[in-house]
């Protein structure tokens, strides 16, 4: 049985692969506003998106790599987090969502619209 939250989880498409792998992260910003923003991770050829917000801004951290798992580092308080997992050394946890690449294009599994530009920014001529 699903619940009705559940059921507003869907594929959103975020953009082109070619595009999204120039970057290590991004911020793809929620149409439910900014506690519920995703960071999109590439790395070693594979994507990874967990919840943005943890105290600080996890796009701006560190991605190193010890025995085998990909860690982001918070750059505020040098907290680790899990890449796949979102587990922290701590005991914090991260949300991470579902990435997939498909013709081409990256999706994320989420509730909201996400976006890589603010939702409501307002396009100057």
């Amino acid at each position: 049985m699903t619940s009705p939250e559940d059921a507003s989880v869907s594929w959103r498409l975020i953009g082109p692969v070619s595009e999204l792998s120039k970057k290590q992260c991004r911020l793809m910003y929620s149409s439910d506003g900014c506690d519920a923003d995703v960071c999109l991770f590439h790395v070693n050829d594979e994507f990874f998106a967990m919840d943005a917000h943890s105290g600080g801004p996890l796009c701006d951290g560190d991605i190193e790599e010890a025995d085998g798992v990909l860690q982001v580092f918070c750059p505020w308080h040098d907290y680790d987090f899990n890449l796949k997992m979102g587990k922290s050394n701590t005991g914090l946890q991260q949300q991470v969502y579902e990435v997939k690449s498909e013709d081409g294009n990256v999706y994320v599994k989420h509730a909201s619209e996400l976006s890589l530009q603010p939702f409501g920014q307002v396009k100057e001529n």
